[in-house]
């Protein structure tokens, strides 16, 4: 590498100005304070494990996400966290496992990716979250999006919030109804992914299926839309299995939950969601910011998530990545007034630049040979020390 490269950052690695990293620090108090209102508790879990501990059931899909080493102390393979859910459960799970019938944590910190999640994804995000452990009903779903909502809205998200709503159960149920094999069931996920119909017909009318079967599975790419796909979906889905009508039941539960607590934000159905189709166990969600495609935050039920850990339970949650957000964040109406003052062992002068310092305000030491451009200065004049104007810009 040449002196000239020494400086570059990897691809796909990043990181944030002063002016930014103050923004995300103020975002960070506030979300946190806010969740904390709701009642969930702060954790902060290592940002290395044991490979075997942090890939443990479901989260055995983030194997190609995760950056590996050896741990020169024990000889064992260690992970370095791509997402903070798996470890939280795993807190939920065995550390705080006889806390209470219903647990609610939350966690933020930086997580770390081999690949980008996307086109022009950060590889270092700084990943919030919060989850629900104990409770299997739609309420808690509500709860998550609702607390997901409210964060967004703290965090100064330009334009209207919509909200993409599924069920994984949904096509599962219908593969399960349809006895799809592995590979088959694998193949028309993929296709459902991209809605792609044509693909979809094809692939559905090799298989040796029934053809109401083949019929609804058909018509799923098709199902999205505001709350009257629900109706549809009834209408389309009445053949199939019990699951899968429990599940349409769970979403005229939510969306009349969340037309109730949510009135102003634009609900979308689509049971053709499948994002986190091996994770998630239930309801999945995700809010888009208008005009664009790209989620900005995720979430969704993901039961039994602790039986690897001795411990299954239902659960729920969502995690969204704050540097996606930090440019939208509101910058503070008010800037901190910036006073200089010489370096000196004045003890008097040491006492109020402590005491400015308490009352909220920046003072900055002029180091020997240095000299800070602000618009006040703290000097000592007619024997004690006192602030006065200097007519320069603030810097900083």
């Amino acid at each position: 590498m040449t002196l000239k490269e020494s400086w570059l950052l990897p691809e796909g690695i990043d990181e944030l100005m002063p002016e930014e990293a103050a923004q995300l620090e103020r975002m960070h108090r506030l979300l946190v304070d806010r969740m904390q209102s709701w009642g969930y508790q702060l954790v902060v879990p290592p940002l290395v494990e044991y490979l075997d501990s942090l890939l443990t059931g479901t989260a055995k899909t983030l194997d190609l996400q995760t950056f590996k080493l050896i741990d020169q102390l024990s000889g064992r393979l260690l992970g370095i966290r791509a997402d903070m859910t798996p470890q939280v459960a795993r807190i939920a799970a065995h550390r705080l496992r006889d806390s209470s019938d219903v647990l609610r944590l939350c966690y933020i910190g930086s997580v770390l990716h081999t690949l980008p999640a996307g086109q022009a994804s950060s590889r270092n995000p700084i990943q919030l979250g919060a989850e629900i452990y104990g409770h299997a009903g739609p309420e808690s779903d509500m709860e998550s999006i609702q607390l997901m909502v409210e964060l967004l809205e703290i965090s100064g998200v330009s334009g209207s919030i919509s909200l993409d709503i599924g069920h994984v159960g949904i096509y599962r149920g219908l593969a399960d109804f349809a006895e799809l094999d592995d590979e088959q069931e694998q193949a028309l996920f993929s296709a459902m992914q991209r809605k792609a119909l044509p693909e979809i017909l094809h692939l559905l009318s090799g298989y040796a299926i029934a053809e109401n079967a083949s019929n609804m599975l058909a018509a799923l790419s098709e199902l999205n839309g505001d709350v009257s796909v629900l109706d549809k979906a009834k209408r389309i889905l009445q053949d199939a299995p019990d699951s899968v009508l429990k599940a349409l039941d769970t979403l005229v539960v939510l969306a009349e939950m969340a037309q109730q607590r949510l009135p102003k934000i634009q609900l979308n159905f689509d049971l053709a969601e499948l994002r986190g189709y091996h994770y998630h166990t239930g309801v999945v969600f995700a809010a888009y910011q208008s005009n664009s495609a790209q989620a900005i935050a995720l979430g969704g039920r993901y039961d039994d998530i602790g039986q690897d850990f001795g411990h299954a339970q239902p659960a729920t949650g969502f995690s969204l990545d704050l540097k996606k957000l930090v440019t939208s964040f509101p910058k503070p109406t008010e800037k901190r007034q910036v006073i200089a003052t010489e370096w000196s062992t004045d003890p008097q002068q040491l006492e109020l630049v402590a005491n400015l310092r308490e009352q909220g305000n920046i003072i900055v030491f002029d180091l020997p040979g240095s000299t800070t451009q602000t618009d006040k200065t703290l000097i000592q004049q007619d024997g004690r020390w006192q602030v006065v104007d200097t007519g320069n810009n603030t810097r900083g």
